[in-house]
């Protein structure tokens, strides 16, 4: 306190001991619990996240309301959500950072405005937004109070409108039950640790309270599940240090904003050398073979960035970059169930191409596929709808894309992956391996010609002459004849083959479709 009137002075003087007092040195005993956790409070989150000395805090004054019997003794200091703008390698964002000090990371009045006004702002500046999750979703002391809640809150529509606009990051830091879990399911990228961090709808208390389940976090919604079994999440981290640098790596192939250019960086020769193309892929259909390393020797070197590597396996989804600009990269992934489409890969597969589509990625699919999966587990996981969703966001694209069939090329699942014509793509290649048709050879024989061979002399050598026979009709030269791609690439010959397409290639082509409000997905 000063004696004597007030002045400028020892008002900025107040203002700055109130800004000091929500800072980490000020409140030692829970910094301290916070090391022992392993584990940055939310400013230490946003100074490691960020490029240094480029946080500019709004709403760092607020504080909680106290307007019942269960919030007026509440000590909640910035209302426990930290937000501002700051820049990413140079580029502005706008962030959330939940602080789990104050009351459990808890939102409250404040708070959800400060949550609303972070995504504001990623919308009005066009720049990316990223929240640094950990807590309870909405502050029960507040919540359960008509006043406040029955108006509902715009987190949802705000969030749903900038879809697709600016990128959106959430990082999973901790317990991120309820609202937490709610931002993720709208973001375009998902990291979370794999070890003291959960997702879901609800915790373990709740789930008690509502049905009686007895359940732990990690049991609940840890990474095991959430990004392994579920694919909720796009990635499990080892440590904070490696969740943040995947937010700066995945929002390094985006642009700020849907009408802004990708970020382009100095080309780079790939990782392998373009004659191991010749004996990655063999000719024989029935040997598995990792199509990473294909990406790797097609693309600059360290560039390939995997999203969901660990769920749905069967299908590769990548952003990298050709000669320095970046790329969508959608693959079969033979080593697993033979690259075949199921629901989850569908559904994993749709997903990336519809954000390579919002941020204008050019995409490269590389095609080995026998086809849907079928069968009775297959339709008992809705694949009848969940393939569709795959046709769904294929139809809409608009950005270039290029095509490469490696080896089969069966089905529906050759049309899915935007083989030959399918979907208008830019260009339609295949290399010397592929072999397409309706679908397997020996299941077409099987199901064709089965009167046929049971009723020859010698039904295995008839089945065989049938098989070779057709075999001999489906390779890439003859799909070349027909016109059905355009041309038959050496092995060798696909990076420059994509980096001189996409070089042709306007950014963006034209919308084939009619003067419709939106498309539904069907799913």
């Amino acid at each position: 306190m000063t004696d004597g009137p007030p002045t400028a002075r020892n008002r900025a003087a107040a203002i700055t001991a109130a800004k000091a007092a929500l800072q980490d040195d000020a409140r030692p005993d829970a910094m301290a619990k916070r090391r022992r956790d392993g584990k940055l409070s939310a400013r230490g989150r946003i100074e490691a996240l960020v490029d240094p000395g480029s946080f500019l805090e709004a709403g760092g004054l607020a504080g909680p309301h106290r307007d019942n019997p269960w919030n007026a003794a509440i000590e909640a200091p910035s209302d426990g959500n930290v937000t501002g703008m700051a820049r990413i390698d140079g580029r502005p964002i706008s962030l959330v950072a939940h602080d789990f000090t104050v009351l459990g990371g808890s939102v409250g009045v404040a708070g959800s405005q400060k949550n609303n006004m972070a995504i504001e702002r990623a919308t009005k500046a066009g720049a990316p937004l990223v929240m640094l999750v950990e807590g309870g979703g909405h502050r029960i002391q507040d919540g359960q109070n008509s006043r406040h809640f029955a108006a509902g809150s715009r987190v949802f529509h705000l969030l749903g409108l900038n879809s697709g606009w600016t990128p959106m990051a959430v990082a999973v830091l901790g317990s991120g039950f309820a609202g937490p879990t709610n931002y993720a399911s709208m973001a375009d990228f998902v990291v979370m640790l794999r070890e003291n961090a959960e997702m879901g709808m609800a915790g373990p208390a709740l789930v008690k309270a509502g049905i009686g389940e007895d359940i732990d976090k990690a049991a609940l919604g840890g990474a095991a599940l959430q990004v392994d079994k579920h694919g909720i999440a796009d990635l499990g981290v080892a440590d904070e240090a490696e969740a943040f640098a995947a937010i700066r790596r995945f929002l390094s192939y985006l642009p700020s904003n849907a009408n802004a250019p990708p970020p382009v960086q100095a080309s780079a020769p790939p990782s392998l050398d373009q004659e191991a193309l010749l004996d990655i892929v063999p000719a024989d259909q029935r040997k598995a073979y990792d199509v990473r390393q294909v990406i790797e020797a097609i693309v600059d070197g360290g560039s390939a960035f995997e999203l969901k590597p660990t769920y749905a396996r069967n299908v590769v989804t990548a952003l990298a970059r050709l000669d320095g600009r970046p790329v969508a990269i959608l693959a079969n992934q033979p080593k697993v169930r033979a690259g075949m489409l199921d629901a989850p890969g569908c559904e994993k597969a749709a997903r990336f191409v519809g954000l390579a589509d919002a941020f204008g990625l050019p995409l490269v699919t590389l095609i080995d596929v026998p086809g849907f999966a079928i069968g009775s587990k297959a339709e008992a996981s809705g694949l009848a709808r969940r393939s569709g969703r795959l046709f769904f966001e294929m139809a809409h694209l608009t950005v270039p894309r290029i095509s490469v069939a490696l080896r089969k090329g069966f089905g529906s699942g050759y049309i899915a992956m935007g083989g030959g014509r399918s979907f208008d793509a830019s260009f339609a290649f295949a290399w010397p391996t592929a072999e397409i048709c309706a679908m397997s050879v020996e299941g077409a024989v099987d199901v064709a010609f089965k009167r046929d061979v049971m009723s020859a002399p010698d039904p295995a050598a008839r089945r065989a002459a049938l098989i070779a026979e057709t075999r001999a009709r489906i390779g890439a030269a003859q799909a070349a004849e027909g016109f059905g791609i355009d041309d038959v690439i050496d092995p060798r010959e696909t990076r420059s083959a994509l980096i001189r397409g996409f070089a042709l290639l306007p950014p963006r082509m034209p919308d084939p479709g009619p003067p419709k409000r939106r498309g539904l997905s069907p799913i």
